[in-house]
């Protein structure tokens, strides 16, 4: 199993990686065992979401999808608000949705 995990830092900003242990890599950017990473200066820092994949290749994909989202969108993910995730996606893309609710534009 290969997880993609998020942690919140102490500068509010968000890390995102992946990795085939979880409890140990968490536990690597809690202690700060690695002074180069990118979590060292920014402790302490949460785990806010976490999802398995049965491949590493599976888990890059979407490591690298989240990290080039917004906060706006990684904070929807962490909500699990996935109607959220939508509208932001269709905003960015110029889907943006009516102001009305029947759409109707006469």
């Amino acid at each position: 199993m290969f997880w993609v995990y998020m942690l919140k830092c102490a500068d509010r900003s968000f890390y995102v990686g992946h990795t085939d242990n979880l409890e140990i890599r968490v536990g690597q950017h809690i202690h700060g065992i690695d002074p180069f990473c990118y979590t060292f200066s920014r402790r302490p820092v949460k785990l806010v979401y976490s999802q398995g994949f049965e491949s590493r290749e599976e888990a890059l994909v979407i490591e690298r999808q989240i990290k080039g989202w917004n906060r706006a969108k990684k904070t929807a993910l962490i909500a699990n608000d996935w109607a959220e995730i939508s509208r932001i996606s269709n905003f960015k893309y110029g889907k943006k949705s009516p102001s009305t609710g029947s759409g109707r534009t006469d």
